[in-house]
C-alpha cells in the first residue's frame, strides 16, 4: 500500500497523528490501496507537513471514493533553530525571527485549491511552535543554510487550529482594510509578507472560486472577491 508508514515518520508527524487518532482513531489503516495517516469514524485524516504536491493522487482518489478527508498542515508560528555539530560539541539553540500565519498554507495549497469547494474536503491549518533541528551538511544540500539541513522538526506546543471547509473560509483570514478589488502588492502590504506569498493567495482564492479577476492596470491583475 502507498503511504508513508512510521519506519521514516519524522517527530512533528508522529506528535500531530497522535494528536488526531483520539481515542477511537486506527493509524496507519488500509483504505483504496492507500495507508491513511488515521481513519476515524467519520473521516479520514492526513498529515502533510512537508508539499502538498505530494498528496495530491492519493487525495483525489480518497475524495472521488467517496471519503471524507481532513487534511492537516502545521505552519510555525515560533520556531527555535536546533544546531547539532558532528564533532561533538554541544548544540546550540536559539529563536528564529520566523513568524508564520495561516495565510501560509497557500504556499502548498496551489497545489490543489479547487479541492476547497469539494464536499468532502477538509483543511486543518495547525499553528505551531516547533524546534526545528538542522545538522551539517554533506555536499551541497545545505547550501542556502550556510552548510546546514533540516534534519527534523519537533512539536513543541499546539498554539491554534484553523480550519478551512469553504472557499469563503480562505477569504476570511485576508486582512480587514484591504480594497475591492486588489492587487497581489497591496495585498502582500495589507498582510506584510512578500509579495510572493501574496501571489499564491491570490491564486488560490480564485482558483477555489473566491475571487475573480475583474481587470488588469499598471498596477498589476485586480481580484474581488465573490
Amino acid at each position: 500500500m502507498a503511504g508513508v508508514g512510521t519506519l521514516n515518520e519524522k517527530p512533528l508527524h508522529a506528535a500531530l497523528k497522535a494528536r488526531y487518532r483520539g481515542r477511537s482513531g486506527v493509524v496507519e489503516a488500509g483504505v483504496d490501496g492507500y495507508l491513511v495517516d488515521v481513519a476515524l469514524p467519520d473521516e479520514l485524516v492526513e498529515i502533510q507537513t512537508g508539499s502538498f504536491s505530494r498528496i495530491r493522487p492519493k487525495l483525489a482518489d480518497l475524495l472521488d471514493g467517496g471519503h471524507a478527508v481532513r487534511l492537516v498542515h502545521p505552519v510555525a508560528a515560533a520556531r527555535w533553530i536546533v544546531k547539532v555539530p558532528d564533532d561533538g560539541s554541544e548544540p546550540t539553540r536559539r529563536k528564529s525571527p520566523h513568524r508564520g500565519g495561516p495565510l501560509d498554507v497557500c504556499r502548498e495549497l496551489v497545489s490543489f485549491p479547487e479541492r476547497l469547494a469539494h464536499p468532502g474536503f477538509t483543511l486543518d491549518v495547525v499553528l505551531v511552535h516547533e524546534e526545528q533541528v538542522r545538522r551539517p551538511s554533506r555536499g551541497r544540500a545545505g547550501w542556502r543554510r550556510g552548510g546546514w539541513i533540516i534534519a527534523e522538526r519537533r512539536l513543541l506546543e499546539v498554539r491554534d487550529v484553523v480550519t478551512l471547509e469553504r472557499p469563503e473560509d480562505l477569504a476570511v483570514l485576508l486582512p480587514a482594510g484591504l480594497p475591492d478589488p486588489f492587487t497581489t502588492a497591496e495585498l502582500a502590504a495589507a498582510m506584510g509578507r512578500p509579495r510572493r506569498l501574496a501571489g499564491q493567495v491570490a491564486y488560490c482564492l480564485r482558483h477555489a472560486g473566491a475571487a475573480v479577476e475583474v481587470g488588469r492596470d499598471r498596477a498589476g491583475i485586480r481580484y474581488s472577491l465573490t
